[in-house]
């Protein structure tokens, strides 16, 4: 088996959690994101991030608005809509019982001592 692979696979499944959980603190500019992920050793890349956002704002659960930049061209700017925090607070939980799962299946079990 190939851990890389695996890796990237358990990265995958959390990246949308990470992503929304980053713009959820306050309106976000993608290479902002990336800088965050990167800080958390989470790597991702423009090519994944685009498509992601752009998949996010297209279930309208993240909006975003164009600020005028002095050092080249627009930027966008996305947060988070209502129904992207509904949404969150859904992912959140269900990361929650995950962890918790997760969690309680690898830790050394705990013998009661008599």
């Amino acid at each position: 088996m190939n851990i890389d692979n695996t890796q990237s696979q358990m990265r995958k499944g959390v990246l949308e959690f990470c992503i929304l959980s980053i713009i959820r603190q306050g309106e976000a500019y993608p290479s902002d994101i990336i800088e965050k992920m990167k800080e958390a050793k989470l790597d991702l890349f423009e090519g994944t991030l685009y498509p992601l956002l752009t998949r996010l704002k297209n279930a309208s659960l993240l909006s975003y608005r164009w600020v005028e930049s002095s050092s080249g061209p627009p930027r966008k700017y996305f947060s988070m809509t209502e129904k992207g925090e509904e949404f969150y607070k859904q992912l959140e939980a269900t990361w929650n019982e995950l962890a918790d799962a997760v969690n309680q299946l690898t830790q050394p079990i705990q013998h009661s001592q008599s």
